[in-house]
């Protein structure tokens, strides 16, 4: 399932994927796997993620039914 919600974030910080990897410490090509939901990444991953954007868990990777 796509992220869009991941996705929606990081433009809202007007970062690019390439920046947002380098401040997690990814490659782009693993934040673009997990917006288009192709990765599921780890814990410690969607946390550090949830930090660079001021965001919660709930509020990025929380699926709703």
């Amino acid at each position: 399932m796509k992220n869009l919600r991941l996705k929606a974030a990081r433009a809202a910080m007007d970062f690019s994927q390439q920046q947002l990897a380098d401040k997690v410490g990814v490659s782009r090509q693993t934040i673009s796997a997990i917006e288009k939901g192709d990765y599921n990444p780890t814990i410690h991953l969607c946390l550090d993620i949830c930090h660079c954007l001021g965001k919660t868990l709930d509020e990025l990777f929380w699926e709703e039914p």
